[in-house]
């Protein structure tokens, strides 16, 4: 059972920064890639990034890059989604997610496990 706690949301204004964390239990011996999933009021949830657990590899969400980094600690067992210059358009819950087997879930039906969420807030 892999457990994902997500913690950082907040209200902050155009073009701040936030970082959220994601406290994550892994267990056996799964390829695990964590990945960041964001899901705005009345649309579906969305890709943002994602980083293999075993060499830190990064992807992300075209929308994205240059803008959020995704990076882990395995000593810690947490990852890590680092927003800079966020947009009101980014308002959202955001979830951290896990694939065991080694795939990039790029869309929900490949993620096996989901955190809880933590709602960013970003006022214009």
């Amino acid at each position: 059972q892999v457990q994902l706690v997500e913690s950082g949301g907040g209200l902050v204004q155009a073009g701040d920064s936030l970082r959220l964390t994601c406290a994550a239990s892994l267990r056996g011996f799964g390829n695990y890639v964590m990945a960041w999933f964001r899901q705005a009021p009345g649309k579906e949830r969305e890709f943002v990034a994602a980083t293999t657990w075993s060499t830190g590899k990064t992807y992300y969400a075209d929308s994205v890059k240059g803008r959020i980094s995704i990076s882990r600690d395995v000593a810690k067992s947490t990852v890590y989604l680092q927003m800079n210059s966020l947009k009101p358009d980014e308002t959202a819950v955001y979830y951290c997610a896990s694939n065991t087997r080694g795939y990039v879930p790029y869309s929900q039906s490949s993620v096996h496990y989901w955190g809880q969420g933590t709602q960013v807030t970003v006022s214009s």
